[in-house]
């Protein structure tokens, strides 16, 4: 009859190293980055109500762009071909950040149907590109408390399970929180969609003067929603400390007494 197999010394001590690593990281995280955060994203919100910040609306109506260039389809060589080493020469400068003017070269209009340009927002760019980074760095931090939450539950047994409940609890919070992040951070997708079908409304229907108002209306409102995220994620970063914190003894030890309520 064969022994029963047992974790090789080195590899547990390297387990148990690495779940020493994931509680002091969770810790660093709860103890200093969550509260930092809290008052780094305070701090942002407050400028912006600063013309100067990237967020305030007054940046609106000067950053959309409705005009539609012209936009010729790249030279077809005398053979009839497309001219592919051209065409991959400008994308390799175009990824190298050379020539950014190569994007009317990469997308070739020459079979399209309306071969215009409406070029993207660039301010609302580099909103999105706020957010998004603060989405991912909640992320980010809920994964590292998670992980310490899990780690830190103790086996499954009948009786003296309070502690093992608010433990399940935090970590649906922490989960809900994650997913908020995602959905915020997948805005900007939904942003470019949108805008897309609206610019090519203008490039179909140049006549049509709402679809114009419509797109000025869409940039503005990315900026409002923008600061509002950013009200949300600050939310978010304040409610999780609260629960921690309040029940961080339960959290540490859930098998310990249970005098002790949830919140």
């Amino acid at each position: 009859m064969s022994s029963t197999p047992k974790m090789d010394t080195e590899v547990k001590k390297q387990l148990e190293d690495f779940q020493k690593a994931a509680h002091e990281a969770a810790e660093e995280v709860l103890f200093r980055g969550f509260p930092a955060k809290i008052l780094e994203l305070q701090a942002l919100l407050n400028s912006t109500n600063s013309p100067s910040s990237i967020f305030h609306l007054s940046h609106a109506a000067k950053s959309t762009d409705a005009t539609v260039y012209s936009s010729p389809p790249p030279t077809v060589p005398s053979s009839g071909g497309p001219d592919t080493k051209k065409r991959k020469l400008a994308h390799e400068e175009g990824v190298n950040g050379k020539a950014s003017a190569t994007l009317t070269a990469v997308n070739d209009t020459h079979n399209a149907r309306y071969p215009s340009l409406m070029l993207s927002n660039q301010h609302v760019i580099q909103v999105h590109e706020t957010v998004k980074r603060e989405c991912e760095q909640l992320a980010e931090y809920c994964d590292k408390v998670k992980l310490w939450i899990n780690l830190a539950m103790p086996k499954i047994e009948d009786g003296d399970n309070f502690g093992v409940q608010i433990q399940e609890e935090v970590l649906s919070e922490l989960h809900r929180s994650q997913e908020s992040a995602y959905n915020i951070r997948d805005s900007a997708r939904q942003n470019f969609l949108t805008r897309a079908k609206l610019c090519s409304k203008i490039i179909k229907y140049p006549h049509v003067e709402d679809y114009t108002l419509a797109l000025k209306e869409h940039d503005e409102r990315q900026l409002y929603v923008a600061r509002q995220n950013l009200y949300d994620i600050r939310n978010i970063y304040a409610i999780l400390t609260d629960i921690l914190h309040k029940n961080i003894n339960k959290i540490r030890s859930p098998k310990g007494n249970n005098s002790t309520g949830m919140y």
